[in-house]
């Protein structure tokens, strides 16, 4: 497949990771449809424009049908070059004293809202045989995420369905990555309700970086890429020790009142 300008389509755009690929999109000439939850979005296709390229905002929840089917819509039918499936939410604190509706919304976001939107985009792709698609996973989908329960879960699903996906598609000219960051510097531990965890306090990786990465991961066209040396190792190790033990461990980073002082 050659390499070339187009459109690429980056989700959870307005912030944080998904800000940092759209950029890197856009550093590439890619010209943008970029999707979020929120207004900021509105005020993020500023900067992607004057980078040189056309963008357009859509503010819609990808945690329903119908704020997918309103991205799909904005694309016109023109064809995708780039599909970044980057949307997720976090969620904090006991499994059991989470709000039902807040665990829902983080399956929807991160599970639901993304594999519609891959099928609709991946269909269209397959069609012209010709396209790429990262997924953002997370290293948290190696280990049980005691107090990110729910998350980790997730996160569990985005990795096996990337690698799966993959696999699918290894006789097409279309290429399936999943960007496995460990925690990034975002504003995600803030939503999440975690800044009284150790893992919500302490030094995180930068999101221009981890963006960067995963951008020239997919470009590559290679399968998956963990973010950071330090994450490697977790990774790995992840891979090793007992789920018991795993699931203690995150327990001394996410329970809250971990935060160091």
């Amino acid at each position: 497949m050659d390499d070339k300008s187009g459109l690429a389509v980056v989700t959870g755009a307005s912030s944080g990771i998904g800000y940092e690929l759209a950029k890197c999109c856009a550093a590439a000439g890619y010209d943008l449809v970029v999707a979020a939850d929120e207004p900021e979005i509105a005020a993020a296709v500023d900067d992607f424009r004057a980078m040189g390229v056309n963008a357009e905002p859509v503010e819609a929840d990808l945690s329903t049908a119908e704020g997918v089917e309103k991205l799909y819509v904005a694309l016109g039918g023109r064809p995708v070059e780039l599909l970044l499936a980057n949307a997720g939410r976090g969620l904090g604190h006991a499994f059991l004293d989470q709000e039902v509706a807040d665990i829902r919304h983080v399956i929807d976001t991160n599970i639901t809202g993304t594999i519609l939107l891959v099928h609709r985009v991946g269909r269209d792709m397959r069609l012209r045989n010709s396209g790429r698609i990262l997924f953002t996973g997370s290293i948290a989908g190696f280990m049980p995420g005691s107090f990110q329960a729910v998350y980790n879960a997730t996160k569990a699903f985005v990795d096996s369905f990337s690698w799966a996906l993959r696999n699918e598609l290894k006789d097409t000219d279309i290429t399936v990555t999943c960007l496995m960051p460990g925690p990034t510097d975002t504003e995600f531990f803030e939503r999440a309700e975690m800044m009284d965890t150790k893992v919500g306090t302490e030094e995180k990786m930068d999101a221009a970086k981890v963006a960067r990465i995963g951008f020239d991961a997919m470009m590559k066209g290679e399968a998956g890429v963990v973010a950071g040396f330090s994450n490697k190792i977790q990774a790995a190790m992840a891979h090793l020790l007992p789920a018991g033990m795993l699931a203690e461990q995150h327990r001394k980073e996410a329970e809250p009142g971990t935060a160091e002082g």
